[in-house]
C-alpha cells in the first residue's frame, strides 16, 4: 500500500496557512529584536555618551559614580517608560478600534486625553498643585490641595480621562447610540475638555500657564520606578485580559448580530473592554501627558502587516506602539542633547505623516 506523504495529507491549505502564520511570527520577532536594539542605543547615547564596556558594567551593576546615576537614575527608566506607555497606548487604540468598529478610535478622538489635561490644569491652576500659592482662581488656603502635588496633577488627570469614558458610556447607554455616534460624541466631549482647559488657562498666572502647557506637551522622563511599576502590572494584566477575550473580538468583525449568534456578549465585552482600556490610557496620560497619534497609528500599521486577526493585532499592536514611541523619544534626546525635547511634539510630527501615508495607499488599494 502506498504511503501518504505528511504534506499530502496536511493538504495545501494547511500548509499555506501555516507558511504565512510562519512569515508573520518571523515579523514580529524581527520588530522584537529592533525594540531590544533600539533600548540599547537608547541607554548608550545622549549628552553622556557611554561605551560599551561601561554599559555592560553600570547594567550588571558594577559601575560606580556618574554612569550607575545615568543608567538606572535617568535612562533606564525613561526607556521603560516609552517602552510601557506606548504598549499601552496601542493596546487602548486596538481595543477602542475593535469594540466600536471604526478606525478613527483612539485615547484622543474619544476624548480621554483631552479629560486628562483638563483635569491636570484644574488641579495646577485652581487647586494650587503648580507650586504657585495663590492665583486668580483661589487664595491661600483655599484648599487642602494648595501645595505642589506632583501626585494631585496624576489624580486629577487620571479622573478626568476616567470621566470622559463614563460620560460617553452613559450616553452610549441611555440613548442607545451606536458605534459611530459614540465617537461623534467623544469628538464633542473633546472639543467641551478644551474649552474648559482654555477657560482655566485664561485665569492662570504665568507659571501656572506654564506648567499646564509643559503638562500636555508629553514626556516620559517623569515617572519613577514606582509609577513604571504600576503601569507595568496593569499593561500586563489588561493584555491577558484582551487576549482572552482575541477570539470575541475577532467575532465582533463579522458584525454585531454575527457575534451574537456565537454566543458573544456585545454590550458586556464593549463596555467592559473600554473601561479597562481606559484605566491604561489613562494611567499612561496622567503619568506622563498627552502623547497624540500613537493610539491611532499602531494599529493601523498592524492591520497592514499582519491583517485583522486579534490573536496577532493585539501583541502587534502593543510592540509597534512601544517602538514608536521609544524611537521618538530616543530621536528626541538626539537631536536636543538635553533630553528636553517633548516626545508628544514628535509623535504629532511622526504621527500625521504616516497616517496620511496610509491612508493613502489604502485608498488607492
Amino acid at each position: 500500500m502506498r504511503e501518504i506523504s505528511p504534506a499530502v495529507a496536511q493538504g495545501p491549505i494547511t500548509l499555506v496557512y501555516r507558511g504565512v502564520m510562519r512569515k508573520k511570527i518571523q515579523l514580529f520577532l524581527l520588530i522584537l529584536g529592533l525594540l531590544a536594539f533600539l533600548g540599547l542605543y537608547a541607554l548608550a547615547v545622549g549628552s553622556y555618551d557611554l561605551s560599551l564596556a561601561s554599559l555592560i558594567r553600570a547594567v550588571f551593576g558594577r559601575a560606580d559614580g556618574p554612569i550607575e546615576t545615568v543608567v538606572w537614575n535617568i535612562r533606564l527608566p525613561r526607556i521603560m517608560a516609552a517602552i510601557l506607555s506606548g504598549w499601552g497606548l496601542g493596546l487602548a487604540g486596538i481595543t477602542f478600534q475593535s469594540l466600536l468598529k471604526n478606525p478613527l478610535a483612539s485615547p484622543s478622538t474619544l476624548g480621554i486625553s483631552q479629560g486628562a489635561a483638563f483635569g491636570a490644569s484644574l488641579a495646577i491652576v485652581v487647586f494650587g498643585a503648580g507650586g504657585m500659592q495663590a492665583g486668580a482662581l483661589r487664595t491661600q488656603g483655599a484648599s487642602p490641595l494648595n501645595i505642589f502635588s506632583l501626585y494631585t496633577v496624576t489624580l486629577f488627570a487620571f479622573a478626568g480621562s476616567v470621566a470622559a469614558t463614563l460620560i460617553i458610556l452613559a450616553l452610549a447607554r441611555i440613548k442607545k447610540m451606536s458605534p459611530e455616534a459614540i465617537i461623534l460624541a467623544g469628538v464633542a466631549l473633546s472639543s467641551l475638555f478644551v474649552s474648559g482647559t482654555i477657560l482655566i488657562q485664561y485665569f492662570a498666572s504665568e507659571v501656572e500657564i506654564a506648567a499646564v502647557v509643559f503638562w500636555t506637551f508629553g514626556d516620559v522622563a517623569r515617572s519613577t520606578w514606582r509609577e513604571i511599576g504600576l503601569l507595568a502590572i496593569a499593561a500586563l494584566g489588561i493584555t491577558l485580559y484582551f487576549i482572552l477575550y482575541r477570539w470575541d473580538l475577532n467575532a465582533l468583525l463579522a458584525g454585531e448580530e454575527t457575534a451574537k449568534s456565537l454566543g458573544v456578549e456585545v454590550e458586556k465585552i464593549r463596555v467592559l473592554g473600554m473601561l479597562i482600556a481606559t484605566i491604561l490610557a489613562a494611567l499612561v496620560t496622567c503619568f506622563h501627558g498627552v502623547i497624540a497619534f500613537l493610539g491611532l497609528l499602531a494599529p493601523h500599521i498592524g492591520r497592514r502587516l499582519i491583517g485583522p486577526d486579534h490573536r496577532l493585532l493585539i501583541p502587534y499592536s502593543c510592540l509597534l506602539g512601544a517602538l514608536l514611541l521609544l524611537l521618538a523619544d530616543t530621536a528626541g534626546r538626539v537631536m536636543v542633547g538635553s533630553g528636553t525635547l517633548p516626545v508628544g511634539v514628535l509623535t504629532s510630527f511622526m504621527g500625521a505623516p504616516l497616517f496620511l501615508y496610509l491612508l493613502w495607499k489604502g485608498y488607492h488599494r
